[in-house]
């Protein structure tokens, strides 16, 4: 479940900042069966036959791994060219302010990870001159996870990967647009359709909610 929420950071992240909250999966609300989003984009998960719906999750999985994902990188070499982010000498600092509720510096968009009694378990930070790289640190300041953006981020559609701290693939995702992503899991297995504030598997059951989309 922990790595599921730290997840749902990078699934929130617009173009100026990281927010993310998480609470537990609600009763599935009334959708319409056609919710326009943006241009030709359509969501109708709930809609369309397994068949099709197979086909759409096929069809993500093959472009978010093609022949150039790299599933583990070497320790070595992953840890040397993140180096100087293994451990954030800054970490006093962003803790606080983010455990008071801060999302944006000059330099930076933060995002905070709490349990229920609203304790600060983790935080990760995207710097506004690499915003293509987010990096998640636990309360101590210790890298655990970095997410990479393609190319064309912030541009829709562009995909993200995340690795552990050590170079090992997590999960990818396919951002369709704001409201719309496709997730999977670092055996190519899916996890989930991401509309908005609700996630639902392949058989569009409702699996997860977010609460501050």
């Amino acid at each position: 479940m922990k790595k599921i929420v730290i997840l749902l950071c990078l699934l929130i992240i617009g173009k100026a900042g990281l927010s993310a909250d998480v609470e537990p999966p609600k009763v599935i609300e009334n959708v319409p069966s056609e919710i326009v989003l943006t241009g030709n984009l359509v969501f109708d998960w709930l809609d369309i036959s397994q068949v099709e719906r197979d086909a759409v999750i096929d069809k993500y999985q093959k472009e978010l791994f093609d022949e150039n994902t790299v599933y583990k990188y070497k320790k070595k070499d992953f840890r040397a060219e993140y180096k100087d982010f293994l451990k954030d000498k800054d970490f006093k600092r962003h803790y606080m302010l983010v455990q008071n509720g801060v999302k944006e510096t000059d330099t930076e968009n933060l995002c905070g990870f709490y349990y229920k009694n609203n304790l600060l378990i983790s935080y990760a930070i995207q710097y506004k001159n690499d915003l293509r790289t987010v990096y998640y640190y636990d309360a101590m300041g210790k890298l655990r996870y970095i997410d990479k953006f393609s190319e064309n981020y912030p541009n829709f559609p562009y995909m993200s990967k995340q690795y552990r701290a050590n170079g090992t693939l997590v999960s990818a995702i396919y951002f369709i647009s704001h409201d719309m992503q496709y997730m999977y899991n670092d055996d190519k297995s899916f996890r989930g359709a991401w509309y908005k504030d609700k996630m639902y598997d392949r058989h569009a059951k409702q699996t997860l909610t977010r609460t501050n989309w």
